[in-house]
């Protein structure tokens, strides 16, 4: 199993599309040299963020491999591979095993609502079939179901290569309760970048990002800030970009983030549908934020 160190701004990458709908190989090669330029500590490739839903199977894995080359050991390279189906996820978590990634994102089976001992069991399966470091992954208002605590700790106790969770509830508490239960070298990321200094403070160790994608150097030095407990710093860092953070979620993730990174010309503004583009009183909303921040 490989070992790296899982902390900080973990940047849940965007896909980049040309105005035909395919992959833009070239914008995302840019993005991925400019996250690592600006601090950015990891990347998940083909999360929510990277509009993975409307994804086929092969641009997955065209994805993962160009990201792995791309990188180049240079941070960590972690893929989705959830699915409501187990075995449908063990096969997509060996096939980016296979490649070379440093560890897999496995969201809670989402829509068939698993009960707990049904929840337990999907992991289970998954990580006794292969030895990828795996990231579990809660995020209940997309999925529909929960990962508690409890199976949490007892995956991570029982499976050397369960070595994380990105807590996505939106629930501060849930942190303390991971954090207080954990054994020993499990980590806890925020799947929410507003709760994710605060997370830190109490002790979770990063957070898998949207808002990276558009202030990978400054949500970098947020995520150190709250980690060595410069609180100064992180509350500076923190109320600059409040009003961001809540933006990025005006309309469902991630049309706001990717119509900002086209506002900065970093990307076109398209979406796989049945994303779409903003709402123009929302766009305004956010375009006037951007200009506020000096990003455009």
């Amino acid at each position: 199993m490989k070992k790296f160190d899982l902390k900080g701004s973990i940047v849940a990458i965007i896909t980049p599309f040309l105005e035909n709908g395919d992959i833009d190989v070239e914008a995302y090669d840019s993005l991925v040299d400019w996250h690592i330029e600006n601090g950015t500590d990891g990347i998940v490739v083909c999360g929510t963020t990277g509009e993975t839903p409307a994804l086929t199977g092969d641009e997955d894995a065209f994805l993962i491999e160009r990201t792995v080359k791309r990188v180049a050991g240079r941070i960590p390279v972690i893929a989705g591979t959830g699915s409501n189906a187990t075995q449908e996820c063990i096969k997509y978590t060996r096939k980016a095993e296979a490649i070379g990634v440093d560890a897999v994102l496995v969201v809670g089976p989402y829509y068939n609502k698993p009960t707990e001992r049904g929840m337990y069991m999907h992991f289970a399966t998954v990580a006794e079939a292969v030895d990828v470091p795996i990231i579990l992954y809660n995020v209940p208002s997309r999925t529909g179901s929960q990962i508690s605590v409890a199976n949490t700790i007892k995956l991570a106790s029982t499976y050397d290569n369960i070595i994380a969770i990105k807590e996505a509830s939106g629930d501060l508490a849930l942190f303390t309760e991971l954090v207080a239960q954990r054994p020993d070298g499990f980590k806890i990321l925020s799947g929410d970048d507003f709760l994710a200094s605060s997370a830190n403070l109490l002790g979770a160790d990063g957070c898998i990002s949207v808002i990276a994608n558009v202030i990978p150097k400054e949500f970098a030095q947020l995520m150190k800030a709250s980690l060595v407990g410069d609180v100064q710093q992180m509350k500076g860092l923190f109320y600059q970009f409040r009003e961001l953070m809540d933006l990025m979620f005006i309309e469902s993730n991630p049309i706001p983030v990717k119509t900002a990174l086209a506002e900065m010309g970093k990307v076109n503004e398209v979406f796989r549908s049945p994303m779409c583009a903003m709402e123009e009183s929302n766009k305004e909303q956010l375009l006037d934020e951007l200009r506020k921040q000096e990003i455009i």
